[in-house]
């Protein structure tokens, strides 16, 4: 069982963030989230397009925002459940929670914050026949662990971003890289691109496009694709194919909840703290609605400031909590960190 003060559900940037909000408030913050790695959408969708609307930033990458991210909240101790999705909910005699995972993993906390963006990720699979039959055989929608491919052949089909850094990373881990794109055009960023295509030059990847996978074959285990291009099939052996058309946010397990629900978003009480229907469980950034919202990552932020206030009364009754500002108080991590303004030097002028 993890015991924790604030269970979050959802580890993308406003899950990020309210570590290092409930930091300042000394509470403790646990995150689950569906996919391998923190960061959400902007890690696993498209990590390295520019954000423009983040306070102090006139422009910052998706994946360098988590990063920060991470680095900002790194003194509080977050602890991470990752690559499992918060399934199901139960609470008890004195108003905590408990929530499982798909994979069995007890989190127990008086406070659960659900921050899971558009909800959790279903992977967007391609429609070729018999392909369940190859998941976790040889088919993968993400990649959660590299050495899973070392010296074995890969097949990667996609024309974004993770398509392409997935198939740079493991030009140097497997024995065998294919990327596969039904055009010739890809829609990542440009040196991504680029570099697929020096990559190419040296042999290092094979790029088919414009063309498809759409076929499999193994005998238990994926050992080949078919591929169509310009109207021909062609056969590829291959250990691993890993068709990585993006994700497709769902609410999932957590529309069973008992939560109010409208249009696929969690209905929160905006003008007081973002909490839901019942005590104890709040909701914010894209994954809630309330009128006149926007789905902003500031938005999300501002939300998460104002849901710690909430989740300390929660935690400490009757405990009055004074605001400071951290240029004022400064920060003190739990991992024994301290950061303060430099103190002012008093001298006098003879």
């Amino acid at each position: 069982m993890i015991k924790t003060d604030i269970l979050i559900i959802g580890a993308g940037p406003t899950g990020l963030f309210t570590v290092f909000e409930a930091g300042l408030l000394k509470l403790k913050c646990h995150l689950i989230d569906a996919l391998a790695q923190p960061g959400g959408q902007c890690s696993e969708i498209y990590p390295k397009k520019p954000i423009y609307d983040i306070p102090g930033f006139p422009e910052v990458l998706a994946g360098d925002l988590t990063k920060n991210l991470l680095e900002q909240g790194k003194q509080f101790e977050p602890g991470f459940t990752l690559g499992e999705r918060a399934e199901t909910i139960e609470k008890q005699e004195d108003g905590s929670f408990i929530v499982t995972t798909n994979k069995g993993t007890k989190h127990h906390a008086p406070v659960v914050a659900i921050a899971g963006g558009l909800g959790s990720f279903e992977p967007r699979k391609p429609a070729i026949e018999g392909l369940e039959n190859y998941e976790d055989k040889g088919v993968e929608y993400m990649i959660k662990d590299p050495e899973v491919y070392r010296n074995k052949r890969v097949v990667i089909s996609g024309g974004g971003d993770s398509a392409l850094d997935w198939s740079i990373f493991l030009a140097d881990v497997a024995s065998e890289v294919t990327l596969i794109h039904r055009r010739n055009e890809f829609r990542g960023a440009l040196d991504s691109v680029e570099k697929v295509g020096e990559l190419k030059l040296l042999g290092k990847i094979n790029l088919i496009t414009p063309a498809e996978v759409t076929g499999l074959h193994g005998d238990g285990k994926i050992e080949a694709v078919t591929v169509t291009k310009d109207g021909e099939e062609s056969r590829i052996e291959t250990d691993h194919f890993i068709p990585l058309f993006g994700l497709s946010p769902k609410l999932g397990p957590i529309g069973n909840w008992g939560l109010e629900i409208e249009k696929n978003a969690i209905k929160v009480d905006n003008s007081r703290n973002y909490q839901t229907n019942i005590d104890g469980i709040f909701a914010i950034g894209d994954v809630n609605t309330y009128p006149e919202k926007l789905k902003l990552i500031l938005c999300g932020f501002h939300e998460a400031t104002l849901m710690c206030q909430a989740a300390y009364r929660i935690i400490n009754p009757g405990k009055k909590y004074v605001l400071k500002y951290t240029t004022v108080s400064g920060i003190d991590g739990f991992d024994g960190s301290r950061k303060e303004a430099p103190k002012a030097v008093v001298q006098s002028i003879q």
